[in-house]
């Protein structure tokens, strides 16, 4: 028999009432004060995480999930407070105890890893220092220990050549390699339990397998318990033992991955599983057949390509303190993009596809190659006519925190390209940045605000909106939708399909994601060490790959089952 909706939201408690919860969240409300009064951000949420159990929040961006996960260790922003409930760890209300009783349970005993690893690691300090830095602060170790500890714990999180790596600066690293760091700081103490705000959304599918490896190798081997925010329900399937779905600040569901999202009670739920992207999605567009007379031109063979990439090769200068030397982060790429055609390049992070999506923007000189942009070679390209370029090509960033302007409000960002061109009155500009809005399903009102006033998801779908301004021929996506959940992700995947079909815009979507690739990619190459190993139509290569890393890539996608299942 099913559960009753109602009872599927009760917090799950141990069948032994002597053996208390590790963590337990009762009634929690958290309110946010904003011009003209204030909002609930969390209502009444309760859930419970017991001794070496993982528990995955899931729901949509803006739904409380993060809000909840940072009120634990009361991380909130100032104009957030607790309104009301509790939160048990141990026995103690994390609600209520001194700020220096506080700080000897962040990082020892309760650690986070954030979403985004920019914005968290200190860019003049060294890896190595800042992973060692847990440690010195909790009295865990001395200083040479703590590098020696620090050094193995980045080879934990998964991070090549960690002696290297610890030498380095955060900019030196990849986006999935600066989230191994974060990783590897949560780790490094061995905490009782790790709340992990989307610790996999920047990562490759074989890396995130390996780093949700090693956390559950942790849970086993001390106990840990994890409590994992994701939009990620593949993730969530595979790895947690209950699944906590939120929305608008409220726990609408709860249970077993079985329960919840293999027979779903809440409306809310069903949808979110509607809109998960799947390898085997009827929606791709490969399999549709376009009604446009661009998508004739761009599958004609004799068209010119919207951009070629021939041979391209970038170096970098290692630190001398790293040995030196150069390293190749792209080693000969060709690749060509057809008109009103979607060309994914896929790859483990540090594979070199974000640095060739940069050069094909020319945003960083080729030590060798050629870029050519319809049929014109734009390697060398200065000044006027490197600027008129950027006007037919704009680029969406992959972290969404670091690429707006926290002193514009979004209605600023969004038409900063209009006015940097010149395009248009205010009038104008105000019409197309609530036209945009309403493309990118965020309320008007939006126009108003401050980045650092929206959700992480609410933000990339602002850089989206900022991109597509200018109506440019070439778009450029870096992990476009990385950061949002599955729902917001299957709005912005059905735009940008849409937008393409009646505009013809070109897109070069660079994404660890085989699943988002598969649904809106007409062609794909795979990227490793910098090289192009494979590349063809969508359906020849994930159908039948040559390549064994490809094959690898294919089978590390988590949660097949649920993807299936809808």
């Amino acid at each position: 028999m099913s559960l009753t909706t109602e009872a599927r939201t009760a917090p799950h408690r141990n069948a032994d009432d002597a053996v208390p919860p590790l963590l337990e969240v009762d009634g929690l409300a958290i309110r946010y004060r904003v011009a003209g009064g204030v909002i609930d951000g969390v209502r009444a949420a309760s859930l419970v995480v017991g001794a070496g159990e993982t528990v995955a929040i899931v729901g949509e961006s803006g739904s409380g999930k993060s809000t909840t996960a940072h009120a634990i260790l009361r991380l909130l922003p100032s104009s957030a407070s607790i309104a009301g409930g509790s939160v048990r760890f141990r026995g103690r209300d994390l609600a209520r105890v001194s700020e220096a009783e506080l700080r000897g349970i962040r990082g020892r005993e309760i650690a986070f890893v954030p979403q985004d690893p920019t914005v968290s690691l200190n860019p003049v300090q060294r890896i190595g220092t800042q992973v060692a830095e847990v440690l010195r602060i909790h009295g865990l170790a001395d200083r040479r220990n703590a590098r020696a500890r620090a050094v193995a714990a980045l080879a934990e999180a998964g991070l090549p050549d960690p002696e290297v790596r610890a030498e380095q600066y955060p900019h030196e690293l990849s986006g999935g390699m600066r989230q191994r760091v974060l990783i590897a700081m949560a780790i490094i103490a061995r905490p009782a339990l790790i709340i992990a705000d989307e610790p996999t959304s920047a990562l490759d599918v074989t890396v995130q397998r390996q780093i949700l490896d090693r956390i559950d190798l942790l849970k086993r081997e001390t106990g840990t318990s994890v409590l994992l925010i994701t939009h990620d329900l593949g993730v969530a399937a595979d790895r947690a033992d209950r699944i906590v779905v939120m929305s608008q600040g409220e726990v609408v569901e709860t249970g077993t991955p079985a329960e919840v999202l293999g027979a779903p009670q809440h409306p809310y739920t069903r949808a979110l599983i509607a809109a998960a992207p799947s390898l085997d999605d009827p929606r791709a567009v490969s399999q549709a057949v376009s009604q446009t007379g661009r998508a004739d031109v761009a599958g004609d063979a004799e068209a010119t390509p919207v951009l070629r990439l021939v041979d391209l090769v970038k170096e970098f200068a290692v630190p001398r303190a790293a040995g030196g030397g150069v390293a190749r982060a792209v080693d000969g790429v060709s690749l060509e993009l057809a008109r009103g055609r979607t060309l994914a390049v896929v790859g483990e992070s540090g594979s070199g596809k974000s640095t060739t999506a940069r050069l094909a923007l020319r945003l960083t000189d080729p030590t060798a190659g050629r870029i050519e942009f319809g049929g014109v070679d734009i390697t060398g390209l200065r000044g006027r006519e490197l600027r008129e370029f950027r006007r037919n090509a704009q680029l969406v960033h992959q972290n969404p925190y670091a690429s707006l302007n926290p002193r514009l409000t979004v209605g600023e960002i969004i038409a900063d390209p209009l006015e940097a061109f010149r395009i248009g009155t205010r009038a104008s500009r105000s019409a197309r940045v609530a036209e945009l809005l309403d493309v990118v399903a965020l309320p008007r009102t939006a126009a108003g605000r401050k980045a650092a006033e929206l959700s992480g998801g609410q933000r990339q779908r602002v850089a989206i909106a900022r991109a597509l301004a200018i109506s440019p021929d070439l778009l450029v996506l870096d992990e476009p939708v990385s950061a949002l959940d599955v729902s917001i992700q299957d709005q912005i995947l059905t735009l940008l399909v849409d937008i393409q079909r009646e505009l013809g815009p070109s897109y070069l979507f660079i994404s660890h994601d085989l699943a988002v690739v598969r649904r809106i990619a007409h062609d794909v190459a795979v990227m490793r060490e910098g090289r192009v190993i494979e590349q063809g139509g969508i359906d020849a290569v994930f159908t039948a790959p040559r390549e064994a890393y490809t094959r690898a890539l294919l089978d590390a996608i988590p949660g097949r089952g649920v993807a299936a299942s809808h």
